[in-house]
């Protein structure tokens, strides 16, 4: 039997305890709205209006799904999926092929983030996009350092209190000017338009379903909830208690399942709320295929507080995203090759890349959502492994997945890897 669960610590004794478990789903949410995903939903509505609504929606679905199977895999093992596949790949070079392709996800994601972040502070203050991405960066090490001395569960308020400001400032411009419901009820409809609308759909599916955030889940998941044979001697029994006390996990999965609810819901409603205030007011405007572009056209049609709010949910974006996506790489080398770096020295090195494109003037947006389009085609590395992992009795006991449950994540599987594909025909046929 693998190992378990454990409950939550002392401090959940003193606070409602459904309330207690929330939290790391809510975290691992944050990277479904980075401004990868900003940049995604805004060029899909801008271009093609609704069009895409529906694949924001599926992507929300499946989303759902797979964060819900990464976090029971850490309840459960009290293991993140890394270490459970640093344990079952024998070879040392598979080790290091897969940590490769997981790092360069990684990498990938930091660089939307931190792009994103320097792009808010230019439209905000006026600061170069070069300098906005040292403060991006530096920010992020402040927040990495609340995870690491203050523990997770101050990381959790910190990026939840960030997650709330995103949230107001994507939606506020939906409220002041509403889309059409004939335009939205029509883009709930699966279809595409041309070559460029499945790239967009494949970049929208990259930014949403993403595959740190996958690794992450699990390894919140396993620090708030599981033993990872860190905690002591004290936190062994505890998870030895929990292995004979099966109601307890039943909870703990329970209240993960709400837990992922909230945070989906949350994410997707703002996303689509960025896709339709693109669709409603940017499309057919010239220069909304770019952030800035997107924000002037907001300011001129909606006014300066609309395109203000917009700016600073993108702020916030990139400050908690580039966070959450810094931990996630530490695990993924932690659990792959059992190496520990610290947190600051690897944030230091992950930034170099987004430094370098912002120095060398790359259109801002354009590295966006190809860094998104990458992000797809890491989803398989990550997804599959899971599902497979999920439904192994000899891997969750009789917490693995029901025959649905393997079928959906299959499906789900089966259709991300064939819309890659389709991607990979039509961009390079062409």
């Amino acid at each position: 039997m693998p190992k378990s669960a454990v409950i939550a610590d002392a401090p959940a004794a003193a606070a409602p305890r459904s309330l207690w478990l929330l939290g790391p789903a809510l975290v691992a949410g944050v990277a479904y709205l980075d401004p990868g995903n900003v940049a995604s939903n805004m060029t899909a509505g801008a271009q093609y209006g609704y069009l895409l609504v529906w694949v924001v929606l599926a992507g929300n679905v499946m989303a759902w799904l797979i964060q819900y199977l990464s976090a029971k895999l850490g309840v459960v093992t009290g293991q993140s999926l890394p270490e459970v596949l640093g344990t079952r790949l024998r070879s040392t070079w598979g080790r290091r092929a897969y940590w490769l392709q997981a790092e360069l996800v990684a990498m990938a994601t930091d660089l939307a983030e931190v792009i994103g972040g320097a792009v808010a502070l230019n439209l905000l203050f006026g600061v170069p996009l070069l300098l906005g991405g040292v403060i991006t960066g530096a920010v992020s090490m402040i927040l990495l350092l609340v995870q690491s001395r203050r523990g997770p569960r101050h990381f959790e308020f910190v990026i939840v209190g960030l997650m709330a400001i995103i949230t107001i400032g994507f939606v506020a411009g939906v409220f002041v000017a509403p889309p059409d419901p004939a335009g939205v009820v029509g883009g709930m409809l699966p279809r595409f338009e041309d070559t460029g609308s499945v790239l967009l759909a494949a970049s929208i599916l990259g930014a949403t379903i993403m595959p740190h955030a996958i690794y992450a889940h699990s390894s919140l998941a396993r620090d708030r909830f599981g033993s990872s044979g860190t905690r002591g001697e004290a936190a062994d029994a505890e998870a030895e208690a929990a292995r004979t006390e099966p109601s307890r996990i039943r909870r703990l999965l329970t209240a993960t399942r709400w837990d992922v609810t909230i945070a989906m819901i949350i994410a997707g409603s703002v996303n689509l709320c960025i896709l339709l205030l693109a669709a409603a007011n940017l499309a057919g405007v010239e220069g909304t295929d770019s952030l800035e572009g997107a924000h002037a056209a907001l300011a001129a049609g909606l006014g300066p507080v609309v395109a203000t709010f917009f700016a600073v949910g993108l702020l916030a974006s990139g400050l908690a995203s580039t966070s959450v996506g810094a931990y996630a790489g530490a695990e993924i080398m932690h659990g792959l090759l059992h190496v520990r770096v610290p947190l600051l020295a690897r944030r230091l090195v992950t930034l170099i890349p987004a430094l370098v494109i912002l120095g060398l003037n790359v259109d801002p947006t354009l590295a966006l959502v190809l860094s998104q389009v990458a992000l797809s085609f890491g989803i398989p590395f990550a997804l599959i492994p899971l599902v497979a992992l999920t439904a192994q009795r000899r891997t969750l006991g009789v917490y693995a997945n029901r025959a649905w449950t393997t079928v959906a994540g299959v499906v789900a599987s089966a259709l991300l890897i064939a819309l890659n594909g389709a991607l990979l025909w039509l961009v390079l046929g062409a």
